[in-house]
């Protein structure tokens, strides 16, 4: 789906709060927007999140992988080592 370009007002603090947001997140903040209104799109119709992120041990993980990459103990790894047969 082609996408259209959408344009938000909103208080000074709360942008400031968003860019840095997305920024620790390694996202955008047209992706956060999305998916926010992706979700309320889908309570609204009835439809199911996606179970996996209502999972505690799912988000738990996310969690702690944030916390590593936030305070830098994350360990990287080459595409080679990752995915090497």
């Amino acid at each position: 789906m082609a996408k259209v370009r959408l344009n938000i007002s909103t208080d000074q603090d709360l942008a400031e709060f968003i860019k840095i947001f997305a920024a620790e997140n390694r996202t955008t903040v047209a992706e956060i927007f999305t998916q926010y209104v992706l979700t309320l799109k889908r309570k609204s119709e009835g439809a199911r999140t996606e179970a996996i992120l209502l999972n505690p041990v799912f988000q738990k993980a996310m969690a702690d992988a944030q916390a590593k990459l936030q305070d830098g103990s994350a360990v990287w790894h080459s595409y080679d080592e990752v995915f090497r047969d």
